[in-house]
């Protein structure tokens, strides 16, 4: 039988010792009673961290747990961090959870504790999107928010995204300032857990109307959309928040044909019908796909529990419905809303868009194409709205993403907004439909003008202290002794954004990378692929991201020319050692 570490029990028995509620310390008492060991070193072997997006982690009693007490701990820390760096003024936060089981409790704890602190918080009586949040965070003038999500993690999941006062994620230096006050917090008698009603404020569909009026001012193809306004669209919130507010975005631009995917129409933190609510997985969209095949749909739209983020299907030249990865989305997306305002004589110079250095290089040469700026960020969507933030009222951002399905376009928003994707993936269609195109065949046409790019992603996952080890062994490894060819072609460039240097391997000259440091590393070939290493912030991983390309001298040479590309990710990814 598994022996249980002393400082696992010690640290639970603060906890029954502590001032927590019986119920909690019933289900600790159950789990020592039972030797259920794993469980309660699990629970108990660290405090789950407050990192630079919050918190996220299994539901249940525990240090190591989202629970009632890591929640509040977390906004107290958040609540101190707000009163120094704000002495003398009314602090507003706003607040919103998705449709996770213990959402609407956890976010009921955490308004408590901001009131508790007199700050005064505008809460979202129900459950909307996470875009909704960041746009109420700056619509009210906010210097913080919070969304109670897990984004697409599992049901056990729940997690606390903090924001600042642009309506993005923390960024540097403010992200190590919210932290260090969080693991400032040594005991639970530290939080102000007792609700002050006069400091809260109840918020609903006065924001949503804002919000919505604000997106439909972005529309640019109005009048193919009233010719196309029967376009057939299925759509699946996937039991998420994403119900509330994209099918009323969908009809404010003119759509009068949304099918809705009924099964997963109703939020339930269960998500009772899918292995996980994550629309990059296609057993997601298995029900979405059966009612595009039933209703002969044009495009099919689905989001995931928080509606940040959005995957979508479309036929192709052979009347399959097939899924269109990140990088396909992101690239249409871009390139019709560049197409579309050059159309209407709307690029003045000044316009720009933001991808990030792992998403898709073929929306850098659409940019360039269009005398439009390209800026590229680390992963992660708050670098793309701290940019935004930097360039307000400087220069205009039209629309941007990363090749996790996330998009965001127009600027009234800080994060990954799949609302105004939806409206606008649905828009784009209409315009392509319009000019007797399918959305399918406008990638394929774009393939043959700038270049056929094809991306994918490789995760290995490499478990416990030695599987840490390995990762940061095959990083070294990398970092001092890069490949001297992938695919058969010369790698010609290291970029190391770890020491933010950039090297041409040839001269051995080096430039530096303008960009905050990370723990990646690309390497570039003579022929344009781009291989990029990344270990994962949150999960025992390494990721590859592999980035090939070559001409498509034609649409029907789409399927042959997609093989050799294929086999050339393949090859570059044993060259590797992958």
């Amino acid at each position: 039988m598994q022996e249980l570490d002393p400082t696992i029990l010690k640290k639970a028995n603060s906890w029954l010792e502590g001032n927590y509620d019986a119920d909690v310390k019933a289900q600790i008492q159950k789990m020592i009673d039972d030797k259920a060991y794993t469980e309660l070193t699990d629970s108990f072997y660290r405090d789950l961290e407050f990192g630079t997006g919050g918190l996220r982690g299994i539901m249940g009693p525990g240090s190591n747990r989202i629970n009632k007490y890591t929640i509040g701990s977390a906004t107290q820390g958040l609540a101190n961090y707000l009163k120094k760096n704000y002495p003398g003024e009314k602090i507003k936060v706003a607040i919103a959870h998705d449709s996770r089981n213990n959402a609407d409790l956890f976010s009921a704890i955490t308004a408590n504790v901001f009131s508790a602190n007199d700050i005064h918080v505008y809460y979202f009586k129900a459950l909307r999107p996470t875009p909704e949040l960041s746009f109420a965070v700056r619509h009210f003038g906010c210097k913080s928010g919070v969304m109670l999500t897990a984004s697409h993690n599992p049901k056990e999941y729940n997690g606390y995204k903090a924001y600042g006062d642009d309506g993005g994620q923390f960024v540097a230096p403010h992200d190590d300032a919210v932290m260090d006050e969080v693991a400032a917090i040594k005991s639970i008698d530290e939080v102000k857990f007792t609700r002050v009603d006069a400091n809260i404020e109840e918020i609903g569909e006065e924001v949503d109307a804002l919000y919505l009026d604000n997106i439909t001012t972005l529309s640019v193809s109005p009048d193919a959309i009233k010719r196309q306004k029967d376009l057939k669209i299925v759509y699946s919130p996937i039991h998420g928040t994403g119900i509330t507010l994209v099918p009323q975005a969908l009809e404010r631009f003119g759509f009068e044909n949304v099918i809705l995917v009924d099964e997963q129409s109703t939020p339930d933190g269960n998500f009772p019908t899918v292995v996980y609510p994550n629309p990059e997985e296609k057993e997601a969209l298995t029900l979405a796909l059966k009612k595009a095949q039933d209703t002969d749909a044009d495009l099919v739209l689905a989001t995931d529990p928080d509606a940040d983020r959005v995957g979508i299907a479309v036929k192709n030249t052979e009347g399959e419905f097939v899924l269109l990865n990140g990088n396909q989305t992101g690239t249409m997306l871009i390139n019709y809303l560049l197409t579309a305002w050059e159309e209407k004589g709307k690029l003045t110079g000044k316009e720009y868009i933001v991808k990030t250095i792992v998403t898709t290089y073929l929306l850098d040469k659409i940019a360039e194409a269009k005398n439009v700026t390209c800026y590229n960020t680390l992963t992660g969507f708050k670098y793309i709205g701290e940019l935004m933030t930097k360039f307000e009222g400087q220069q205009t951002f039209i629309g941007g993403g990363e090749e996790s399905y996330g998009y965001l376009i127009g600027d009234f928003v800080r994060d990954k907004d799949a609302v105004v994707s939806s409206a606008f993936i649905a828009e784009m269609t209409a315009y392509y439909k319009d000019k007797g195109s399918s959305l399918f065949e406008a990638l394929l046409d774009t393939y043959v003008q700038y270049g056929f790019y094809k991306e994918k992603l490789i995760s290995l996952t490499k478990k416990g202290k030695t599987g840490a080890e390995e990762i940061v062994a095959m990083m070294d490894k990398f970092r001092n002794n890069p490949p001297a060819e992938l695919g058969g072609s010369k790698v010609i460039t290291l970029k190391d954004y770890g020491k933010s240097i950039e090297t041409d391997l040839a001269s051995g000259t080096s430039k530096p990378i303008e960009l905050p440091t990370s723990d990646v590393l690309q390497f570039i070939t003579e022929d344009g692929s781009i291989i990029s290493a990344r270990p994962s912030g949150t999960e025992p991983k390494i990721k590859f991201y592999c980035s090939v390309n070559g001409k498509l001298a034609s649409k029907e040479a789409y399927a042959e020319t997609d093989k050799v590309l294929d086999d050339k990710i393949n090859t570059i990814m044993k060259d590797l050692g992958v």
